[in-house]
Parts: C-alpha cells; structure tokens; sequence
C-alpha cells in the first residue's frame, strides 16, 4: 500500500483517483487534434477488433480505474465522480484522451454534483492500454461513445509533449511509475500486542493476526511499521476512521493510483483478506517489540572461534577476484571466483541480502539480510564458511566493518530499519557492544520521527568514522569509533529520503541521494560539513555512483534515476574545476526511468546503466552503454537477457559490477523463484558477452560485490 495526498486537504485521499476528472466539465480546455481528426481516429478504431479491445479495456480499467470510478462506473459521491451514463464522457473524446494523459485537477461539476479532486496523468500507459481503457469507458455503464484508436492517444501524448519513458509516468502526483515498483518490499517483522481503538469496527483476534501478516508483508514498506508513514503517506486512524470500511476495501482491491498493487483483482488476497485489512488499518497499530542487546546476545553465535580460525589463506582462491553475489529469494550468497566463473561456496545467509561488505584485510565477508541478520564468512577457509553469526533488529539493510589506519577489522556496524538503531558489534566475533537509536526530529518540518531507518553506512578514510545515512530524518550520522564509551557523534542535516550513495574519486567527499527530495547531498568528510546539495532529477538511485572525468567537465560523480531517464553527472573537482564543483554539469538521457544503478571502472571507457524496473520489458532487460570519451553520441543497447537464454520470467537486468581488472561487468539476470536466473558476464571493451553463468543454484540473484573494488571504493 503506497498511499499519498496532494492538494485539497479536504480530500486527503480523494487524490488517489485513477479517472477521476476525465468526465470534467469544460470541454474548451482541450488540445490537440480537431473534430475531424478525432473522427478519423474513431473510425480506424471501429474498423479494428473492438470485441478484443474492449476485454483488454475491461481489465485495464479493473486494474487501473475502478478502485475510485467502482466497478460498474458509478464512482463514489463527493469523492469520484460517475462514468456510467455520463453524456460527458462521449462528448469529446480528444478532450478524454488529453485528460488521461495529462492529468486535470481543481473544482469541477459533473451531473450537478461538485467535485475538488486530482485526476492523476496516466502517461505511465502504454498508449494501447489508454485506447483499451477509454474504448471500455464510452461503450460501457449505458454510454454509447465512440472507439478510441492508438493513433489517436499517439497524437495527443505528441502534442502535449508527454514523452515515451512509461517509468517517468505517474499514478499521482510525485509517484513516478518507476519508482513505485522499487518501493513497498515485504517486511519480515512480525507486530506486537493488539489493540483495540474506540469508533473502529469489530475484528476477531484471527483476522487480526492474518492482517497484521499481510500488513507487514504488503504495506510496511512504505507506510512504516507504526503507520506514520514514510516513503508513503501515514495510515493514522484519524485518516482511516473518516474514510471508512468500504472506502478502504475499494482502495485494496483495487490499488489506487499511488502505486498501490490491485490486491484483490490481482488474486493476492482474497474478499475476506481485504475486508479484514480495511477493518484492521481503523485500529491503532500494533507496535513490535524493541530488540535489545540482550536480545540480540541470545542469537549471537560464533562457529569458529578466532583463535580456531587458519592463520593464512587455506585454498588456492583468488580472492580478490571473487563476487559475492545475493540469491535472494534463496537465503544464501554464492561465493564465485571470478577467474574461473565457478561456484566456490553457497553460503546460507538471512533472508534477501541487501549488501556484502568485505573487511579491509579482504579476510571476511560481512552480509545483512532483510530480517537483520549479519553473516560473517572467512574466505581464507578452503572453502570458505561462516564463522559467526548475529540477528541485530527485525529488519535491515547496511553492514560496514571499521577501516581507517590502526582499526582495521576491529570493529563492524550494522543499522536496521526496525527498530531504529545501529549496533556496534566485534569485527571478529560480531558479538554487539553497542546499542544507538536514531529516533528523533526531522530536517526539514522540525517533526519527531518515530522510525527513522538506517539506510546506507560507508566507513571515512579521513577520520575513524561511518558515515550513516538515517532516512526519514534526512540527518547524515558521523559515528566517530575511537571510544565507544564515549561515543562522539556528529549530526550533518541534509534532506529526506536519505538513500545510497557513494564516495568519490578522492574518497573525500561522500555523495548520497536524498531521493525523495530529488537532491543529492555532499558530505566533506575531512571537515564533517555538508558541502552541498545538489538538484538531481527525478528520484535519484545511484546505488554507489560511478566516478570518471568527462572529457569537457573533468572529475564527475554520477547518478541515474528511478523516475525519470536523467544520467546526471555532478562536478567533484572544486580544486581543479571550482566553477563545476557540486553542480550538475552534463545530463544525459538514458533508455528510461527506473534505474538502480551506474557503474565503470578505472580501466574502463564505458559507462553502464541498468532500467531494472523500467515498465516496458525491452528496457528492463536490456542495459544502456555509453563511451565516456563520446558522451554525446548516446547509448548502445546490449539484450542482457537475451543472451542468458532463459526460459520464461521478467529476467530483470540489475546492476552492473566489474571484475577487479575492469575488464569484465557482470549482470544479474532476475527472474521468479520459479523461474530460471543467471549472471551474465561482458567484455567491456568488445561490449560482446563472454559468458552466462546458470543453473539450478543460482535463484534470483541481485546485488554482487567485487571484494577488491568493494574493499577499495572503486565504482
């Protein structure tokens, strides 16, 4: 569940409409094509299958029209307005395409009553689905329009100079396509003592233990543990206590054009799921419990002591070339030996590792799962195995061990996202040592935060320090470790939503994206001052960035982005180039929206970026390639997927990483549990692959993480 509000606080959720206006009044605001234009139009699409388009246009407007529109298009009264015979919605069907294209919000009156809501531009569609849809809405519910072609929704999204990137599209206002399908992963936190609100309706104790589990599953994610909300807008009772019981079914069954899924018409959850859930969401939440140091030691386990451990390399690895790469879905990181391609350990792991992080020895490997739990795998045994083990929260993402000079391996961070705190842990027996909250006050409305998670850690090379990321406080943490007992931490504001980031080329200045407020901020970590922030359009999501000098700008850092097909390079010189420093100097424009990440090497002349959740299958997988020394000639498109040579599933194309040479990029190729994944490896100077690496071991496969170019910062 995404929900989100723009506009008129009267409707606080009104705006969630998906075809709210597009039976408006006034029909002089239309633009584009003329009568005898949409004539023609009409006319193509009456000479095609309309029996076919209008079932295509059926469960296009199931998906995407009917949670506010409802079912038979008798919308909700003050909040939808009515489809069903509604003589404007045929009267002019240039004016209905524009409207779906690009969106119509303010005071409007249709069949007498008023309505103040947000018809959200649905330029996310294809325009097939557009023509499918609206073809559906005049020839159902008593009215009697006229067909829409594609040529005609075609024409209108040319004049009105929408674009072609569906991943820059949006549900709603701020809610770019791409990004809505990166959010909302499911939670594996489990809640805490029910309770029972005042004016909410009846619940049984089953059905509220079934919607806390689909709650934590479907809508924590970004409606936030507590409901307060997060990269989604809070879900307080007083908000789902004025809605109502069947006003929230709607919104379940249907998704809302925020970018929460269609549960019900989707078959992932049932009627009586969703009656259930729209009751359970008018009770306050149930909070899960704190996660203490002392619940932490009870899992805390170490396998191999460190004086049991071999005291040199025991296998004939190159270690340094190794990836540890996440399957997913599986619980486990595959070791694999760059040099050979083979598989040289399965390590079992928590659930959907999020990063591997390797010490500065390049002995251990530090990995967190989803569900907090941080593995600790010793690659100098033959093979290489865990050696401890530790559950830090409920639910996690970043793991970094201490690396400045004089505390190499000593020590290891981790930072959860329930509860809100990092832990300080042992770097050689991950036993915790130290527990801090991050709740507190955000930047930018000066508001208490009640869950504030841990997004990105990276470790300083200019002080004994990591950088932590909090994200709904938008603060950047510098945790100085030189004295646990009297930890020094120092408060940067930034912005929200604080996300990934990386260093660049000096490895002095820390990069990271303030997503959601479409800046990137530049922390000086020598001087421990933010140095700027910089506007880095729409969504920006650089995993760790890509550090190259351009040949007209000199030094950059680069981020792509979620929302929209912007490649924006940032100046990074300010000795050298001070009139370019922490502006953006160059953006290019990718295959699309819904990028993760960008990447090349030192020894490389490419840059690499990756659409994993693109809409359009074509750009989700397959990857851009850009020559430095030739920006502007634009992009080659490699078909990663194609070349792994699966069977079906999405084959998601995600992030690039170069082996330690830099002369080879792998790719995860990422389909279903069920389904057949693979990594594919690429020349990078022929741009031609070299090899697929597949079979049944390797299941759902994402992030991978060179140990020599993880170890040194090389991206």
């Amino acid at each position: 569940m995404n929900i989100r509000s723009t506009g008129h606080i009267g409707v606080v959720l009104a705006a969630l409409v998906s075809f709210a206006a597009c039976s408006g009044e006034a029909p002089e605001a239309s633009s584009g094509a003329s009568g005898v234009d949409a004539r023609v139009h009409t006319a193509e699409a009456t000479r095609g299958d309309l029996d076919a388009q209008m079932a295509a246009g059926r469960d296009g407007y199931q998906t995407h029209c009917a949670a506010c529109h409802q079912a038979q298009g008798q919308g909700l009264r003050g909040a939808f307005p009515p489809l069903a015979a509604n003589p404007r919605v045929t009267q002019d069907p240039v004016h209905a395409v524009h409207v779906t294209l690009a969106g119509l919000s303010g005071p409007i009156e249709v069949l007498g009553e008023p309505y103040n809501a947000v018809m959200p531009a649905m330029n996310y569609l294809t325009d097939a689905e557009i023509a499918d849809i609206l073809t559906y809405v005049m020839k159902s519910f008593g009215n009697d329009g006229p067909a829409i072609s594609v040529a005609m929704v075609t024409q209108q999204r040319d004049e009105a100079g929408l674009g072609t990137d569906r991943a820059a599209g949006e549900r709603h206002p701020g809610a770019a396509e791409g990004a809505l399908a990166y959010r909302g992963a499911p939670s594996p936190i489990e809640g805490g003592q029910r309770i029972v609100s005042p004016g909410a309706p009846d619940l049984t104790e089953a059905e509220f233990q079934r919607s806390q589990q689909l709650y934590f599953e479907r809508c924590a994610g970004c409606h936030g543990v507590l409901r307060k909300g997060a990269t989604g807008k809070p879900l307080t009772t007083d908000i789902t206590q004025r809605l109502g019981t069947e006003y929230l079914k709607a919104l379940i069954n249907f998704g809302s054009p925020a970018g929460m899924p269609n549960w019900g018409t989707s078959g992932e959850m049932s009627a009586a799921d969703i009656d259930a859930m729209a009751r359970f969401l008018q009770h306050a939440p149930p909070e899960p419990p704190e996660f203490s140091l002392a619940d932490m030691r009870a899992t805390w386990e170490v396998f191999v002591a460190p004086e049991d451990r071999p005291t040199s390399k025991q296998n004939d690895f190159n270690i340094d070339n190794f990836f540890a790469v996440t399957m997913r879905d599986a619980g486990e990181v595959a070791l694999i030996d760059g040099d050979t391609k083979e598989i040289a350990a399965m390590i079992p792991t928590g659930y959907a590792v999020h990063i591997s992080r390797v010490s500065h020895s390049k002995r251990y490997i530090y990995t967190i799962g989803r569900d907090a739990k941080v593995d600790m795998i010793d690659l100098y045994m033959d093979p290489p195995q865990r050696v401890a083990e530790i559950k830090m929260g409920l639910e996690a993402r970043s793991v970094k061990s201490s690396m400045y000079e004089g505390y190499e391996d000593q020590l290891v961070i981790a930072g959860a996202y329930w509860p809100p705190h990092y832990v300080i842990m042992d770097g050689q027996t991950l036993e915790p040592k130290k527990v801090v909250s991050t709740r507190g006050m955000t930047v930018h409305t000066q508001e208490y935060h009640p869950e504030p998670r841990v997004a990105a850690i990276v470790a300083s090379h200019e002080h004994p320090e990591w950088i932590v990321n909090i994200k709904e406080t938008g603060q950047v943490l510098l945790v100085n470790y030189s004295n646990l007992d009297a930890l020094t931490v120092t408060a940067i504001d930034a912005a929200p939503y604080l996300h990934d980031g990386g260093w660049d080329s000096t490895k002095r200045y820390f990069l990271a994206a303030a997503n959601e407020a479409d800046k990137i901020a530049v922390i000086d970590s020598r001087e421990r001052r933010l140095e700027a922030l910089v506007d880095a359009e729409r969504i920006p999501h650089p995993g760790r960035g890509a550090n190259l000098v351009d040949p007209e700008h000199g030094p950059v850092w680069v981020t792509s982005a979620l929302g929209s097909a912007d490649i924006t390079f940032i100046g990074t010189d300010p000795a050298g180039h001070p009139d370019k420093a922490w502006k953006p100097v160059r953006i290019l424009q990718g295959q699309g929206g819904g990028s993760l990440f960008v990447k090349t090497h030192p020894e490389s002349r490419n840059l690499w970026v990756d659409t994993t959740f693109n809409p359009d299958e074509a750009i989700s997988q397959s990857v851009a390639v850009f020559d430095i020394d030739n920006l502007d000639a634009g992009f080659e498109v490699l078909p990663i997927a194609e070349w792994a040579d699966l069977g079906p599933g999405p084959k998601r194309i995600v992030q690039p990483e170069f082996n330690m040479y830099g002369d080879e990029v792998w790719f995860s190729v990422w389909s279903g549990m069920e389904e057949e994944s693979a990594i594919v490896v690429v020349d990078d100077k022929t741009r031609t692959l070299k090899h697929v690496i597949k079979g049944p071991r390797v299941v759902t496969p994402t992030g991978k993480f060179n140990v020599h170019n993880t170890v040194y910062d090389i991206y």
